[in-house]
């Protein structure tokens, strides 16, 4: 890679360098133009003059007029070049201007870049070894050896100079490079940090919502498993009742019924804001509850109902067992409401890879597609929400739920849940 020049960096360094550059050299060129009558006379002095005019004249015009040069390097290795010819013919006339290869030490940091500024280091050595070997008699081989010794000790106490000052300026070149790359990773560090606070504040703002609408869900399928299920069959055992008004022991059953229907609804609704399980997953085994279920129903509605296992039962996780519960509630649910069934069978099997709850009546039936309906009716005449509610439960663990009826035909309802979701409580 090609090396800039100097003057392209604008640091610090070479910003407070300018002017020495830029004024420095007409200062010392100056003193020792006024000190030059001092030594030199006649045409010696002359041609001092004249060569500290052109050399004037060739500073401002190539360097201190033309800014834009001093970037360019053609046009300075020129400018160099011919600095270093005139210096050489000063010393040659008056050695005392060797002090002013100061100047062309300076013109070589400023507007050489590197390693062309070694080639300037040692041109002025040549010129400032001249100057200093003044008085040699350097047509002897012993005054040459003096003078390439004096031209030598200068390039190389030179060269090593601005070998050092490369060597540090790569180091502070390096250094800045560091601190740019790490003030630009911090600076990326902290838009991923703002970005990933932003996404945590959109996960924790859905997380929050979700379990809001989930548990308004959970908090919908209790109320209509428990509230809604139970004034029903309030409503209807009270109905029942005022019908057998003739009858005390008729009147006196169908109220004791609304009474217990009421006591139990009521521990019900409270178990589900409390989220714990139904008393008769809480006293026993899933086939041992729906027993439970199904007896106290065949004795509220006189309808009865035979609960049937099948296979080697397994322990079940808690959801399972409570999805699987209340679905067989909602089944004899919809039964009491709309099937006028002559009987019930409800059978929980324990399959090679699900469990399997099935409850079936030989009452009236309907037909399925009318689900799908603005009204449904049957089993769906509650607007569905029972059959979605138990839908939602079941398939929330990866199982299926399945609706066969005609009207005439009974009603089959088919909840399954695989063995890998069902047995994960083991």
């Amino acid at each position: 890679m090609t090396e800039p020049m100097p003057l392209t960096r604008q640091d610090p360094a070479e910003r407070r360098l300018l002017p020495a550059v830029t004024i420095g050299p007409y200062v010392l060129l100056a003193i020792l133009a006024l000190t030059a009558p001092a030594v030199c006379h006649g045409r010696a002095l002359l041609a001092v003059l004249v060569l500290c005019a052109v050399d004037a004249a060739w500073m401002l015009s190539m360097f201190t007029l033309h800014p834009a040069w001093r970037v360019r390097p053609r046009p300075m290795a020129v400018f160099f070049t011919v600095q270093v010819l005139i210096m050489f013919a000063l010393v040659t006339k008056d050695p005392f201007f060797g002090f002013f290869t100061a100047a062309g030490y300076l013109y070589a940091a400023t507007v050489l870049r590197w390693p062309w500024q070694l080639a300037g280091v040692v041109s002025n050595a040549v010129v400032a070894g001249t100057a200093q070997s003044t008085g040699l008699n350097r047509d002897t081989l012993l005054g040459m050896l003096v003078y390439g010794a004096i031209i030598a000790v200068n390039a190389v106490l030179l060269s090593g100079t601005f070998w050092l000052a490369r060597k540090q300026d790569q180091t502070r070149d390096a250094r800045e490079e560091a601190l740019a790359e790490a003030s630009e990773t911090n600076r990326r560090l902290e838009a991923t940090l703002a970005e990933n606070a932003g996404l945590h504040e959109q996960l924790v703002t859905q997380a929050r919502e979700a379990g809001i609408l989930d548990e308004r869900q959970r908090m919908a399928r209790e109320i209509h498993d428990t509230l809604a299920q139970g004034l029903t069959g309030i409503i209807t055992q009270l109905q029942a009742a005022e019908q057998a008004a003739d009858d005390p022991a008729g009147w006196r059953r169908h109220f004791t019924a609304a009474q217990q229907l009421a006591r139990e609804s009521l521990s019900e609704a409270r178990r589900s804001v409390d989220a714990l399980r139904p008393e008769p997953l809480e006293t026993g085994r899933l086939s041992d509850a729906l027993t439970d279920v199904a007896g106290r129903w065949s004795a509220l509605h006189q309808i009865p109902a035979r609960v049937a296992t099948t296979g080697t039962a397994r322990p079940m996780p808690p959801e399972a067992e409570f999805a699987l519960l209340r679905a067989a509630q909602e089944a004899l649910a919809n039964v009491a409401k709309h099937a006028r069934a002559a009987r019930v069978g409800v059978t929980l099997s324990y399959l090679e890879n699900e469990v399997a709850l099935d409850v079936r009546d030989d009452g009236a039936g309907f037909d399925p597609d009318r689900l799908a309906g603005p009204a449904p009716v049957a089993n769906g005449s509650d607007g569905g929400f029972g059959l979605v509610a138990m839908r939602q439960r079941i398939e929330d663990l990866a199982g299926t739920l399945q609706v066969e009826s005609e009207p005439g035909g009974g009603t089959a309802i088919s909840a399954r849940i695989p063995a890998a979701s069902a047995g994960a409580g083991q």
